[in-house]
């Protein structure tokens, strides 16, 4: 359980949340149409007659969204209903022109499943938590109304009108703005693997509302609950949970009643207000829709769905951890975005086979450069650098030469630093730059040579019993040699004639 709690005159409070994503379903074509979705074009240019409502359009569903919800639904183990249903939901929007959207109430396409969210102290979530999952149905969407573009009438935009959507219903599971933030991650997650929704908040692509209620703690019985509609980054939906709770505890607190109501995010304040009041649930009239057969799927289309599946992250950590032996930090780090995991598995391959070793072998060397070393060196050069001289062999070749003691950490930076630059090959910047290390058996030990007969002391101190001066002899040889002693030899030949 959270241990997030709100304080009170009155003693302690806990939260319960649930949110609806509603997650833009990858796809070239709309729900029901053959209009493009691509974001960003200019207003009204993607609007076919469907979308637009004309008289005696009927809707065609689209194979390509059903099947990215289904395979939605299979990567959060969830029932796959072979028979469902498209229901009209009757209301006014003045941004969608049919009067009605098109949506699934009785009969949706995804039943119940469930996704874990991983522990994490720091931000406290003290053990792994499954967040149970009601339902995933598919709609349309509505266009945009503009209402700074004329100063006495509002524009609209039916671009968006029509794109399907998948509807990710949780249950009322989640108990602090922590385990919310860590479900719409891993949700996010989930979505980007599968290829069903490209994830992109800030253009609205995903998107949540936000139920929130409060109670005091030990009470079974819910709240009375708000929604907070329409908010679009993890950020966001975290502080409306923490402002919309600490809200109801202060009205609860001073006598007052929560209403039912639809609320706005405001993110410049990070506050919530009134939009509706929805003390009385609204009659939507839905009723089957006549234009459309129910859904029937097949085991062939199924398992075809089931077959295109990818590595989903926790079995993908699972694998990092248990196959490739990298730390449970690393492990998670990688796998939390698409593109961090790609990057890794390439570079990792392409390491393997330049050293000659199995991926096993390098993987925490290859993990250690992803996650920290590259990435550093990237952000230190800013525009200096071009991300298209970051490629998978350039890197390799610096990895294989540090494995090979040919260069130090720091080389293999400053390598990387010119490989960002200029583009040029690793290892002619290694030979041309003097960048690599001196291994020479006969030219250490001359160092050494010279080292310990400048500290006769120092070296009495040592065979006397004082072990830590070996740092020192360490120290005073790399410098001699400028940092391009190969430690390990460095370290081999100062034991055997230290004694």
């Amino acid at each position: 359980m959270s241990n997030y709690r709100i304080q009170g005159a009155t003693g302690e409070w806990e939260i319960v949340v649930g949110l609806e994503v509603h997650a833009q379903v990858t796809s070239h074509a709309k729900l029901f149409s053959s209009a493009s979705t691509a974001f960003g074009a200019e207003p009204n240019s993607q609007v076919s007659l469907i979308d637009a409502a004309m008289p005696g359009m009927l809707p065609v569903p689209n194979r390509e969204c059903i099947r990215q919800a289904v395979r939605t639904g299979m990567a959060i183990e969830a029932q796959i209903n072979k028979w469902s249903r498209f229901d009209r939901k009757n209301y006014f929007y003045a941004d969608l022109p049919q009067g009605y959207q098109i949506s699934q109430l009785y009969h949706p396409i995804v039943g119940k499943g469930a996704l874990t969210i991983e522990a994490d102290e720091k931000a406290g979530i003290p053990v792994d938590k499954v967040i149970g999952v009601e339902r995933i149905h598919v709609e349309q969407d509505a266009g945009k109304l503009m209402h700074d573009q004329h100063p006495t009438m509002s524009y609209v935009d039916l671009n968006r009108t029509g794109v399907a959507l998948m509807e990710i219903v949780s249950d009322p599971d989640m108990t602090s703005p922590a385990e919310a933030g860590a479900y719409i991650r891993k949700l996010r997650a989930i979505l980007r693997y599968v290829g069903s929704c490209d994830g992109n908040m800030e253009e609205g692509s995903m998107r949540a509302d936000v139920n929130v209620s409060v109670r005091k703690v030990g009470d079974p019985n819910l709240g009375t609950r708000t929604e907070t509609k329409n908010v679009n980054s993890v950020r966001f939906v975290m502080q409306a949970i923490e402002h919309e709770a600490q809200r109801q505890v202060d009205v609860l607190e001073d006598g007052g009643k929560i209403v039912q109501e639809t609320r706005l995010f405001d993110p410049g304040t990070g506050t919530t207000r009134s939009m509706r009041s929805k003390e009385d649930a609204h009659d939507y009239r839905y009723f089957p829709d006549p234009d459309l057969l129910p859904l029937e799927l097949d085991d062939a289309f199924l398992e075809e769905c089931r077959a295109s599946l990818p590595e989903l992250p926790d079995a993908k950590r699972a694998r990092y951890t248990g196959e490739l032996g990298l730390t449970d930090y690393n492990a998670r780090e990688l796998t939390a975005e698409v593109e961090t995991f790609a990057r890794f598995e390439t570079l990792l391959a392409a390491t393997a086979q330049a050293i000659g070793k199995s991926e096993a072998k390098v993987a925490t060397q290859v993990a250690n450069w992803s996650l920290s070393v590259a990435p550093g060196v990237m952000k230190a050069l800013g525009d200096e650098a071009d991300p298209a001289h970051a490629t998978a062999q350039a890197q390799a070749a610096i990895l294989t030469m540090q494995d090979a003691g040919e260069i130090s950490g720091g080389q293999a930076k400053e390598i990387y630093e010119i490989v960002l630059k200029t583009g040029r090959a690793p290892d002619e910047i290694a030979d041309t730059e003097g960048l690599k290390q001196q291994s020479d058996t006969g030219a250490i030990e001359a160092v050494i040579d010279d080292v310990l007969a400048a500290n006769p002391d120092k070296v009495e101190e040592y065979r006397g019993g004082k072990d830590k001066l070996f740092g020192f002899f360490v120290g005073q040889t790399m410098k001699a040699m400028q940092g391009k002693g190969n430690p390990a030899v460095v370290n081999q030949i100062l034991k055997a004639k230290l004694g």
